[in-house]
């Protein structure tokens, strides 16, 4: 079986690891490429055949948009984005999908379909459905798009992570970062074993809990709430295990 061949294109290195995440639970796609600016996916679509593009738009330089409408035979392309606004305009552009930032993987999902959909005569593929496989984690942080900045985010720093709508919040030992995620993403691609969601609004580093008071874990100073529903998982791997 062929697979798609994926371009990923962000200037956010957590929205580059999530699709990567994504994609590595899918056998018949795999990411050939990642970029975090429209000139390196210029660079890497120049050396190389990618069946479908995965594209931000508000990056610097060029945005997705600006980018798509320079490419003479562009790949189909999914855009993934935090704002609505554009919308008309991808759809314009006869953009596959429209991703919205925080986006789960079974919206992934309905996003692939639809290109696996267009590319099957092209492939040759039944469009049978996917067998699911874990995500490989060879990496030991995040890298993360603070202020402006890129922050990398050892996974051994983090102590919980807060999820706060639209947003989250890493909470490690020397710093606090927020930025524009999910808790339910988060889970996809955080290493098995290392972290649990103990609650609607929290994820903890297993390893980092200290004490069990009532329905409260004890991190240093913090105190995490823990869903009723959740608490006989909570203790038993945090504590049993």
């Amino acid at each position: 079986m062929q697979k798609i061949r994926a371009l990923l294109v962000d200037d956010e290195f957590l929205a580059l690891n999530l699709l990567e995440a994504f994609i590595d639970k899918v056998p018949d796609i795999e990411a050939v490429g990642r970029a975090k600016t429209p000139m390196k996916a210029l660079e890497i679509l120049n050396q190389q055949p990618v069946d479908l593009m995965f594209l931000d738009i508000q990056m610097p330089t060029l945005t997705g948009n600006q980018l798509l409408r320079s490419l003479k035979n562009p790949p189909l392309t999914i855009f993934t984005t935090a704002y609505s606004d554009y919308a008309v305009e991808a759809f314009g552009l006869n953009a596959v999908d429209y991703l919205l930032k925080p986006f789960s993987f079974e919206r992934f999902l309905q996003a692939l379909q639809k290109a696996r959909e267009l590319l099957a005569p092209k492939a040759g593929e039944e469009g049978s459905a996917p067998q699911f496989i874990m995500p490989q984690h060879s990496r030991d942080f995040f890298s993360i798009k603070v202020d402006g900045k890129v922050v990398k985010v050892r996974f051994e720093d983090i102590l919980f992570i807060e999820g706060l709508k639209e947003y989250v919040r890493f909470v490690c030992q020397d710093a606090r970062h927020v930025t524009l995620e999910s808790l339910k993403n988060l889970e996809e691609i955080l290493p098995p074993g290392l972290f649990l969601r103990v609650h609607k609004s929290y994820i903890v580093a297993k390893s980092k809990v200290q004490a069990l008071n009532g329905n409260m874990l004890e991190i240093g100073p913090h105190k995490i709430p823990i869903s009723r529903s959740k608490r006989d998982e909570v203790v038993q791997e945090i504590f049993f295990e």
